[in-house]
């Protein structure tokens, strides 16, 4: 079975409505005469694609193949978004259809401060020869898909015709501003906002609590989308995931400005589709959706979330200090997942530029970087009276808040060996001025399989220098 962690491999097909969005940034000094509305001096513009082409795109970033079918206008417009989708490596198989506009959202962005937004778009059915067009390519495209992702905002794409060409596909994933058309096509899954929700059920008596009002409807969201899975999503409160003969998955976000959140719709998707493509457990695939959105809604503008960003934020909800039972466990499940695992140790007594530098690089060396710390008595063995200077657990916080860092864990021993047996690491990786025949676990880890490697040593950048300056230093400073 394919996994999402080797998403290289998973072929995705997203058809649906595609836009371009402009983000307009400027200043304002003054008032216009006209009327008492600030007068903004343009001084850049950024566009990107938005709907279904921000769904292909955060899958390519996540790392799949992706073909996005859909239909523009013969305008500029159009022609910018194919030039940036394929610049972002998207598969573009769109229809041009003569006269009609392709759906442009321009924001004014006035010192930081989202002032007003408008939209030129064309939300008429698309002619009968595009959508017969349309449909021959759908049925290319999606024949040998991993994973269908129908993204319908109302564009007028989804004609009755094209939504019922898409049922039967073994993975169909649907975000859809109105869910009720695509009952028949008996989608995996679909992903309705909490308005969306209270449309399809047609409920009047909705509570406040919007979690009290969801978690006891799961089979009438079922037998109203006749879907799988249903996925309610809730802007800062995360999401619930719907299933037969469960209760409702929450997730939880980090609550974020609204105007922040743009697209972010769109990353879930993408992550989840992805997951489930994968063969990852609908709970899991939620995770990684929300994982990915909080990832975007912490920039500006329409973003993407890519694959090691992603396995980043999930890592971090794991959990980065761990114990050496747990760990085991989880670095089962990247090597599972096709992941490096990188190890590698010391007492990081006073974490300088030194240790920053050779985490880095150790970093990028792999998919998953360990890091096992000397306990306090074990410090004390090696380095001698008054040391460490910093507790333990002092330690592991400082290298667990580094970016590049997946792991910490202490040990006792003088050596790691314990840990390099149960962890048995791809690469064993030290920074240092000496060689790898000079280090006494080298045998072991080269006997488990694994590759050893020493990184640059950076002179005068070691804990002992900094501590032998410190104590050079004038009593009286």
């Amino acid at each position: 079975m394919k996994n999402a962690m080797e998403s290289g491999n998973i072929s995705a097909v997203v058809v649906g409505d595609v836009m371009l969005d402009s983000w307009l940034h400027g200043s304002a000094k003054r008032l216009a005469q006209e009327a008492p509305v600030p007068v903004m001096s343009l001084e850049i513009t950024e566009e990107a694609p938005g709907g279904a082409a921000n769904t292909a795109a955060n899958l390519v970033a996540l790392g799949a193949r992706v073909r996005l079918v859909g239909v523009v206008g013969d305008d500029e417009c159009g022609d910018k978004l194919i030039r940036s989708l394929r610049l972002l490596g998207v598969e573009t198989d769109l229809i041009t259809v003569p006269g009609r506009r392709t759906a442009h959202k321009r924001r004014l962005v006035t010192s930081g401060q989202l002032t007003a937004r408008y939209d030129e778009e064309d939300l008429a059915v698309i002619p009968e020869a595009a959508e017969h067009d349309l449909l021959q390519r759908i049925a290319a495209a999606a024949a040998g898909a991993d994973v269908v992702v129908a993204c319908d905002y109302g564009g007028g794409v989804f004609t009755t015709a094209v939504r019922h060409s898409l049922a039967g596909h073994p993975l169909l994933v649907v975000d859809a501003h109105t869910v009720a058309p695509w009952r028949a096509a008996a989608p995996t899954a679909v992903l309705p906002n909490y308005a969306e929700v209270v449309r399809l059920l047609d409920d009047q008596d909705q509570a406040a609590d919007r979690l009290a009002y969801l978690m006891p409807r799961s089979a009438e969201l079922l037998a109203a989308t006749g879907a799988t899975l249903v996925v309610t999503t809730l802007d800062g409160e995360g999401t619930l995931l719907h299933r037969d003969g469960a209760p409702p998955y929450r997730t939880y976000a980090q609550p974020a400005p609204q105007h922040m959140a743009t697209g972010a719709g769109d990353t879930y998707t993408a992550a989840f589709a992805l997951w489930l493509a994968g063969g990852a457990a609908p709970e899991e695939a939620a995770e990684a959706g929300q994982a990915a959105a909080g990832v975007v809604v912490r920039r500006p503008g329409t973003a993407i979330c890519t694959r090691y960003e992603l396995l980043r934020a999930l890592r971090r909800q794991e959990g980065t200090v761990q114990t050496a039972e747990r760990l085991a466990k989880l670095l089962d499940e990247h090597r599972r997942r096709g992941e490096r695992v990188v190890f590698t140790n010391g007492c990081f007594d006073v974490l300088h530029r030194g240790h920053v530098t050779y985490l880095e690089q150790a970093g990028q060396l792999g998919d998953v970087l360990v890091v096992a710390v000397n306990s306090d008595a074990s410090v004390a063995r090696l380095k001698g009276p008054g040391r460490p200077l910093n507790p333990c657990e002092d330690r592991m916080s400082v290298l667990a808040a580094l970016n590049d860092v997946d792991y910490v864990i202490t040990f006792d021993e003088d050596t790691p060996e314990r840990l390099l047996r149960m962890i048995r690491p791809e690469l064993y990786v030290k920074g240092g001025d000496y060689t790898a025949e000079m280090l006494a676990e080298a045998p072991l880890v080269r006997s488990l399989g694994g590759e050893v490697k020493v990184l640059d040593y950076l002179p005068d950048r070691s804990t002992t220098a900094i501590i032998g300056r410190m104590r050079a230093l004038p009593e009286h400073l």
